[in-house]
């Protein structure tokens, strides 16, 4: 029992040091992208002024926003509520099934 404890200790240490450098890697990440929007707004300022290349580049990561949060929206009502309704069905089926049975056995 002891060598279980241990062991199980062991692995969940490497499990939360893998979790933070997931964490970390999330975070690298993000910068990475906000990196890449910037560099995105400094092309379009070389043919424009620079506000107006970040609002061009504003309004198109806004209407990516709206696309997915459109999406992500549906997404959840296609699953609410969230009551396993195959598996109640299911179990009105064997109360059912058990309530004819018992009623065979009365007779």
């Amino acid at each position: 029992m002891e060598l279980a404890k241990a062991e199980l200790a062991y692995k969940g240490k490497r499990a939360g040091i893998g979790a933070g450098m997931f964490g970390g890697a999330g975070v690298f990440g993000f910068y990475g992208l906000g990196a890449l929007i910037a560099a995105a707004i400094l092309v379009l300022a070389t043919a424009m002024t620079a506000w107006l290349a970040a609002l061009i580049i504003a309004v198109v990561l806004a209407a990516i926003a709206g696309v997915l949060a459109l999406q992500g929206k549906s997404k959840v009502q296609q699953a609410t509520p969230p009551v396993p309704e195959e598996a109640t069905e299911s179990v009105k089926e064997d109360v059912q099934w058990a309530k004819t049975k018992a009623q065979q056995a009365r007779q």
